[in-house]
């Protein structure tokens, strides 16, 4: 059971927490052969209004909004009833289980001399041809990649930018903090190949006090797209490196809303 208390630092009204849904505790992932715990986190009023909405994709789900999660919580139900109360709680986050001990293999798309031949891609494919048509039929939700978004946090943040980039035709969002992209270097030739017709908003996000490569990597990924697209509006960036920023729930909890709100509401 997850247990949702008061954020610390704000009071929050509890009529504009989200709407948490179990999907299911064993949703199949027939491309790995494996099941795992899939949950939406609809808008306050989802059952009082006929709207459809945008989609964000994240990974890591045990630490999203488990009170109990043994390093901490982004806090996403309470910063979303935050941002509700804002006028920006239109959205519907999709929030997948890891895999526990299979977590890296299945996070990361490439071979790494130390944990072998990742399982990424299949779990990529889970993403789109399994989760996204089920998300689709079951939920009111815009489907056209303009108003679909993914995201996650270190190894996390790497498969979601390799299926924001591979899969550009159904993601136009990518909110990537702190991603280990030291894991291979195979993220900057699929970056250097982006499909530069669809245009997109990607939020990056590293702290200094992570490791002495963080923002190097992040610099590097942004280069590497940017490379071939010489329009900076039909692909938008934004770029925090907090210099006291660490390897945190805690600090990736204080970014989240910042890049929702870019991502999905300051479309200026």
């Amino acid at each position: 059971m997850i247990k949702r208390r008061s954020a610390n630092n704000a009071p929050t009204a509890k009529k504009l927490l989200p709407l948490i849904q179990l999907i299911s505790d064993s949703f199949a992932i027939p491309q790995l052969g494996q099941k795992r715990r899939i949950w939406a986190l609809l808008p306050h009023d989802y059952h009082e209004t006929e709207k459809s909405y945008p989609v964000l994709y994240l990974q890591d789900a045990q630490n999203l909004f488990d009170e109990d999660a043994p390093f901490g919580n982004w806090a996403i139900d309470k910063q979303m009833a935050a941002l509700a109360k804002r006028g920006m709680g239109d959205l519907i986050i999709i929030a997948i289980d890891h895999g526990g001990k299979e977590r890296i293999n299945e996070y990361s798309p490439y071979f790494h001399r130390k944990f072998g031949k990742g399982k990424g891609i299949k779990y990529s494919r889970f993403i789109i041809n399994t989760l996204k048509p089920y998300v689709d039929t079951h939920f009111r939700t815009l489907v056209d990649r303009k108003h679909n978004g993914i995201g996650g946090s270190s190894m996390g943040g790497l498969i979601s930018a390799y299926i924001g980039l591979v899969h550009a035709e159904y993601f136009s969002k990518m909110m990537i903090f702190s991603p280990s992209f030291w894991y291979s270097d195979e993220i900057y030739f699929d970056a250097f190949n982006y499909a530069y017709t669809h245009p997109s908003r990607i939020y990056l996000y590293g702290g200094e006090q992570e490791s002495e490569y963080m923002s190097k990597h992040i610099h590097k990924f942004r280069d590497a797209i940017q490379y071939q697209s010489q329009d900076e509006l039909y692909n938008q960036w934004k770029v925090v490196i907090n210099p006291d920023g660490h390897h945190t729930e805690s600090d990736w909890r204080d970014e989240f809303p910042s890049a929702i709100e870019w991502l999905y509401f300051n479309q200026k």
